[in-house]
């Protein structure tokens, strides 16, 4: 048996479980969006963090890792794992992953990928679109047990960045984050993953 397993956010640097190789690449017709809301990772239920998920987008592609998991016991282990880390996602899907976006024909097919949807019935957590400067103040604020939201962000920023992508909405966000921060007058350092 064999499991592929998309990230498109903390996943990119942390997995958190055992795997047996790791590829780089993209997911067609879909975007990366700082929606969702998190209450239990990079917020708290009184004051949610912001983190990405992925909506439909005719055009567009979302860069990020497939992670091949081969082997029963390692399969049930990283799904154990990942159904708690992402439980705040509603959706999954299976997709096709391509090493090159200009490919007609995917490196891996079936890759599997967390989203969470913008249904509010189904994802309570949806916070769903707003100003770049609303998001960013919110990314600001919030922090959960794994940290505060703005590492998240940079966090991303910097993988994306380390892997030769350009993520728009990313770099806005941070960008305002920061333009927000320097207003402010905070020092801030991002921290190694």
């Amino acid at each position: 048996m064999v499991m592929w397993v998309f990230g498109y956010g903390s996943l990119i640097w942390k997995a958190g479980f055992h795997y047996d190789d790791r590829l780089v690449g993209c997911i067609k017709g879909y975007r990366r969006v700082f929606y969702q809301g998190s209450t239990d990772h990079r917020g708290t239920p009184d004051y949610p963090g912001r983190v990405v998920t992925m909506e439909r987008a005719q055009g567009e592609v979302c860069w990020g890792v497939a992670y091949k998991i081969s082997g029963t016991e390692d399969e049930q282990i990283a799904l154990t794992y990942l159904e708690v880390r992402e439980k705040q996602y509603d959706t999954k899907a299976y997709v096709d992953f391509f090493t090159d976006p200009m490919a007609l024909t995917p490196a891996v097919s079936d890759v599997m990928v967390y989203i969470a949807s913008s249904d509010r019935k189904l994802n309570p957590n949806y916070l769903g679109p707003a100003s770049l400067e609303e998001i960013a103040k919110q990314i600001i604020l919030a922090e959960g047990p794994s940290g505060p939201n703005r590492d998240y962000l940079f966090q991303l920023e910097k993988a994306l960045i380390q892997f030769g992508f350009e993520d728009k909405h990313v770099m806005d966000i941070a960008n305002e984050v920061r333009r927000l921060l320097s207003e402010a007058g905070y020092l801030f350092v991002t921290h190694e993953a």
